[in-house]
């Protein structure tokens, strides 16, 4: 029972983060919203995993589509991550 909770609270963690990273894209819309408190948090906790994705997709054009992979990665490590790693450890005990 507390497995599942422990689980429940990391994928509502994974969503929280997904929703963080949707608000920083957007900000990137809006001409100086990023030099604000709220978009230097958002930077400072988006950048670390987005950084890797940037390296690897370069930009089409102006569009940077690697935050669109680096959410996909985050739902498919939710979904189907989190999920497996669940059922695994479940049956185990």
């Amino acid at each position: 029972m507390i497995l599942y909770y422990i689980f429940k609270i990391l994928q509502s963690a994974l969503t929280i983060y997904s929703f963080a990273i949707i608000i920083y894209i957007f900000m990137s819309w809006v001409p100086s919203a990023r030099e604000t408190t709220i978009g230097r948090f958002l930077a400072s906790i988006c950048e670390p995993y987005l950084e890797p994705f940037r390296k690897i997709i370069p930009p089409i054009g102006m569009i940077d589509i690697s935050p669109i992979v680096a959410l996909l990665v985050i739902r498919f490590a939710s979904d189907y991550g989190l999920r497996g790693l669940y059922q695994m450890i479940s049956g185990i005990m």
